[in-house]
């Protein structure tokens, strides 16, 4: 099943992320310095490598990922809903939404830890705001997140298939909320009820600290709605709004190396 879901999740990955970035062609959200020309493609370089290599590092270090965990687990009989002997199709949806909040715990405690900080800040540094973006999480991220996820599914004793589900599932609404794009604003108002939308997530990449500290979520809404850290615009708009952190300016924040460098880079 590892072989198949590596195919699966590379297949999916590969259309969603084409699929957004004509449509960010088509029909821009913003149109910005930082998202054209020179600075579009070093940034495009600098987030797609960052993507190869976490994926790399993740194989060195955790070549099982999450589904291998699963059904690793499920061999052993671990976990709380084996235990209880829930129904596989209710286990898989608890799985799912279970996963959902520790994903979004996970976010929140790498805004409010300072080492964790230091290493999610890269992901913030990007001046630009589009598919690419989603893409750009230091490979030691990459592995502290999936250690985490790995707990939880065997805490939970989580079927492989939800577990296949969710990760295809984050990986989408990530490079969906973090795409260019622009919705009509009645979807957009609407869709925000159900999922994470781009214009609502933009509003946590804002460089006013507190507009950067909300909007956590990646896959649902209900976590920020829930624990109040949901802010619907942005105070200057969209348009308005400066991208990034107020401390990384300029082109130098598109750079591969200066990325990889900035977790253990001073202020």
């Amino acid at each position: 099943m590892l072989f198949s879901e590596a195919t699966i999740r590379l297949t999916a990955f590969l259309a969603i992320f084409a699929a957004m970035a004509i449509y960010e062609l088509w029909s821009p959200r913003l149109e910005r310095e930082e998202m054209k020309g020179a600075w579009k493609s070093k940034r495009w370089f600098t987030n797609l490598s960052i993507v190869v290599l976490s994926s790399i590092a993740l194989r060195i270090v955790f070549p099982a990922a999450a589904v291998g965990t699963a059904i690793f687990a499920a061999g052993k009989g671990w976990g709380l809903f084996p235990a209880l002997g829930v129904p596989p199709l209710i286990a898989g949806l608890l799985s799912f939404v279970i996963l959902d909040f520790a994903v979004w715990l996970e976010h929140v405690a790498s805004h409010k830890i300072p080492i964790l900080w230091r290493i999610h800040r890269m992901h913030h540094a990007d001046n630009g705001f589009d598919v690419t973006t989603a893409l750009r999480f230091h490979p030691l991220e990459i592995i502290l997140s999936m250690f985490w996820k790995a707990g939880i599914v065997i805490a939970l004793g989580a079927p492989a298939v939800a577990v296949l589900v969710f990760e295809i599932v984050l990986n989408g609404t990530a490079m969906f909320n973090h795409s260019n794009i622009d919705l009509p604003r009645p979807v957009d108002r609407w869709l925000r009820r159900l999922i994470v939308t781009p214009d609502m997530h933009r509003v946590h990449h804002s460089s006013t600290p507190r507009e950067t500290d909300s909007n956590y979520g990646f896959n649902f809404p209900f976590w920020d709605r829930l624990f109040r850290t949901y802010n619907a615009q942005p105070k200057l708009g969209h348009e308005g709004m400066e991208i990034g952190l107020k401390e990384f300016r300029g082109p130098v924040s598109a750079g591969l190396l200066w990325a990889l460098r900035l977790p253990f880079t001073r202020l």
